[in-house]
């Protein structure tokens, strides 16, 4: 028996409320292991990560029917990645076809003709979704679809720092909510 297996089998399984083990895309020999390790102790279900892309959605097809196949409930999917957004205060402005920096003179004009817009978030759809995204493939395969995460570079920022988004201080304003969201739909299922 693998010597992990066996340790979390025997001990730390008592001792902990969730366990998130983190995959790499596809299907591989280690979504098997996973599997095959964790089945004995009873797997709640799986939660599935992608990105907008048809690419992504691929894989993530084929994962779904894999739990499928070896009777692993999926929890739900999560789009990750989908499209940037960030608060106005957290954007650089550049002219069109040059390095020149504007920033500074777009806020005073907006402060000066339209605070109001100070508020805003600037969304941008980095990956093509065209083809619906995790949301309708979801529809397609009957799996919940849980939410999507958009790109935040202070979500990114805490986490090289080991800070949690949700705690004060730190400005996850963006990623923050989507994250809460996913966590209550998650909850929610497992409690039913």
């Amino acid at each position: 028996m693998w010597y992990n297996q066996k340790l979390y089998q025997e001990n730390i399984h008592q001792y902990i409320d969730y366990l998130v083990v983190d995959a790499p895309p596809g299907t591989s020999d280690e979504h098997i292991s996973i599997v095959q390790y964790l089945q004995a102790t009873g797997i709640d279900g799986a939660i599935i990560v992608t990105t907008p892309q048809e690419v992504s959605l691929i894989d993530v097809r084929k994962e779904i029917s894999f739990c499928k196949k070896v009777g692993v409930p999926v929890l739900g999917v999560v789009e990750n990645m989908s499209g940037l957004a960030q608060p106005l205060a957290d954007v650089k402005f550049m002219k069109i076809g040059s390095s020149v920096d504007v920033t500074q003179e777009v806020i005073s004009c907006l402060k000066e003709n339209a605070p109001e817009l100070l508020n805003v978030l600037a969304c941008s759809e980095v990956f093509d979704s065209s083809g619906g995204g995790a949301e309708r493939m979801c529809k397609e395969m009957g799996v919940p679809f849980l939410g999507k995460v958009p790109l935040d570079p202070q979500l990114c920022k805490a986490a090289e720092q080991g800070k949690s988004c949700f705690e004060g201080g730190n400005k996850c304003s963006v990623s923050a909510p989507a994250l809460k969201s996913i966590i209550q739909k998650v909850l929610a299922s497992m409690t039913e």
